[in-house]
């Protein structure tokens, strides 16, 4: 091992995160002199899910560079490793030099973020909560929140790149990264996705989607159901620059979507062998589904351990219609059909407060 080529390790040090399963960082000290941060995690979630979602987007991310159009455009979704131990533990790879959006945008109670640096006179993350938490017309509460709380990710490249050319390809490089992961989520039903769970590469300016636990639109089984298909909030807008979410979000978005669906039985043939797995557990259980909107609402606040018993076979069944179901959606938007649900301000009003619409 020692005459190896690649580095080994030689050392470990561990730090325990708040978070609902308490994860553990651990920097694993190389054999070169380097460290080696990891993610180990342990609890309710089952990693393989992460794992075969990584593998989904790494399958299109190939799929893209062979394309013309869209390896041009340097489109795809940026991945990390996983790597499952049990179905319920494992490790992460940490994806250095990142910041989640929500700490960049919302900061912690002592510093505001940028909407605290930015937006003085607007109303506090808190206070847009509050006001939507007790507003009857949840439409109205929102487009009233919406007018005390302006948009501030537009900053984030101004702080960060301060050469014209260099703040230019940056903010074309976000636009392209988030138009790609969202059709690609869009796909797939990936749902939880609150700020925290949005990275941004502070040196390429690229958005990295982390916790994917919540995919194939378990996100409408929540308690309050997530009818969103993809995070395309203000802020988010507001990075993209005066086009919005037209010229380079929608071709990138139409682009991404085209190979994607030419590609259609490669990427089904992923997405089948997971959802066939007899030991994944396809439904979302009351407690997990619980679970995972008091993560979101409480903002990863400590908080006790729920208990609770289901009747084996009847998870099984609901796990065998969930599961072609999820197949049954996939397959519907690779083929370009979808419900004719509208897709409106209102759908933005009444995903749950901790996902901060208002961002």
């Amino acid at each position: 091992m020692i005459n190896s080529s690649f580095p080994y390790f030689k050392g470990l040090e561990e730090s325990v995160m708040n978070g609902i399963n308490a994860p553990k960082v651990i920097e694993c000290l190389g054999s070169d002199g380097r460290r080696y941060k990891q993610l180990a995690k342990s609890g309710n979630d089952d990693l393989r899910q992460d794992a075969v979602m990584e593998q989904f987007f790494a399958l299109v991310n190939t799929f893209l560079r062979n394309h013309r159009d869209t390896w041009k455009r340097r489109l795809g979704v940026r991945t990390y490793k996983v790597v499952p131990f049990t179905p319920s533990a494992g490790v992460l790879e940490w994806v250095n030099g990142t910041l989640p959006l929500g700490e960049y945008l919302i900061g912690s109670m002592r510093n505001g973020g940028a909407h605290g640096r930015y937006g003085v006179g607007d109303w506090s993350f808190l206070k847009c909560r509050e006001h939507m938490a007790n507003g009857k017309d949840k439409r109205k509460a929102f487009q009233e929140v919406c007018g005390k709380f302006r948009s501030v990710m537009h900053h984030f490249f101004l702080e960060r790149f301060l050469q014209p050319a260099d703040w230019f390809e940056k903010r074309l490089a976000y636009t392209r990264s988030v138009a790609a992961s969202s059709m690609v989520g869009y796909i797939v039903g990936l749902g939880d996705r609150h700020a925290m769970n949005i990275l941004i590469d502070q040196t390429t300016a690229e958005v990295v989607h982390i916790d994917l636990g919540v995919a194939f639109e378990q996100g409408l089984m929540l308690k309050t159901p997530e009818r969103v298909p993809f995070r395309l909030t203000r802020d988010i807008i507001d990075g993209m620059g005066v086009t919005g979410v037209e010229g380079v979000f929608r071709r990138c978005c139409e682009e991404t979507l085209s190979v994607m669906r030419t590609n259609k039985e490669a990427l089904l043939t992923i997405v089948e062998v997971f959802i066939h797995d007899p030991l994944y557990k396809w439904a979302l259980s009351p407690l997990k589904a619980l679970q995972r909107q008091k993560v979101i609402e409480l903002n990863y606040m400590k908080r006790n351990e729920l208990e609770t018993s289901l009747e084996d076979s009847q998870d099984e069944y609901e796990g065998n219609k969930d599961a072609a179901r999820a197949l049954m959606r996939v397959k519907q938007k690779l083929d370009g059909y979808e419900e004719g649900e509208m897709r409106s301000i209102h759908g933005q009003a009444q995903v749950p407060l901790g996902w901060g619409a208002w961002l």
